[in-house]
């Protein structure tokens, strides 16, 4: 009981000090526009850029470009995820194909991938394939590391022991790696959340006739920079949702911990 209070005053509290913090930045962007006396061209009020939410928001505008990107955000996370994963249980299991991949994977990072985003529209065009693509590239290395790493973490003497049972390859993974591995690729996932929809906006502003991307690209060429400042706080909040979603997800697959 005590320890369930206790968790109520911290969540209390953390959402008090979330509040101050969005206040003070408010406040000081008001004061920052009223001290240096700048043109909404330059620094758009905080009550202009909520005007211009609205007003985006309104005409459909934001919903519909906001709906094109996390299209592209969720199935490039699910996809490069997806293979991450994959690949990442083999290379846990063999040495060999470990070090025959290594040097490619560790110099494919060695590219941004913004350097390589607008050969990816050339080649797969502008549409939302070559989105897509662009986030399932930026997830797949830190959910990969973190496969390799949450696979060799499992204690061997519980693999001994798997087999001293008879189980199966599948069974070992499903009731012994797995449930032992998924608190480093939980960490995994939360890091491709975010840099999920970083791939998306990299990808539609190379080339893009919707998303956040090409709404925060139109604010910028007709000098609207409230719609810029929409455009990436609407990013910010989507990158936010996602984080939190993989935290609730977490605390729903890690219950077993506190137990």
């Amino acid at each position: 009981m005590e320890k369930k209070k206790k968790g109520v005053r911290h969540l209390t509290a953390r959402r008090w000090s979330m509040f101050v913090t969005a206040a003070i930045f408010l406040l000081a962007w008001q004061g920052a526009v009223l001290a240096f006396r700048l043109p909404s061209f330059i620094l758009p009020t905080p009550l202009q850029v909520a005007e211009r939410f609205l007003h985006a928001l309104s005409d459909g505008s934001l919903l519909r470009h906001t709906t094109a990107t996390l299209t592209e955000v969720l199935s490039g996370l699910l996809a490069g995820i997806l293979f991450a994963a994959i690949l990442g249980y083999f290379l846990s299991r063999s040495a060999f194909l470990e070090n025959v991949l290594q040097p490619f994977l560790v110099a494919s990072q060695a590219v941004p991938t913004v350097a390589i985003a607008p050969l990816l529209v050339i080649w797969f065009g502008p549409g939302i394939f070559s989105k897509i693509l662009i986030c399932a590239l930026i997830v797949f290395f830190p959910v990969l590391v973190n496969t390799v790493v949450g696979m060799r973490a499992v204690p061997e003497n519980l693999r001994d022991l798997m087999r001293s049972m008879r189980a199966g390859r599948w069974q070992t993974l499903r009731l012994l790696e797995l449930p032992a591995a998924l608190p480093v690729l939980l960490g995994g996932l939360r890091i491709g959340a975010t840099l999920s929809v970083i791939g998306a906006v990299v990808g539609e502003l190379v080339g893009a006739n919707r998303g956040l991307g090409f709404l925060i690209n139109v604010g910028r060429g007709q000098y609207d920079t409230a719609l810029v400042f929409v455009g990436v706080f609407t990013l910010v909040i989507l990158a936010l949702s996602l984080y939190g979603i993989v935290l609730l997800l977490e605390k729903h697959l890690l219950r077993w911990q506190e137990k």
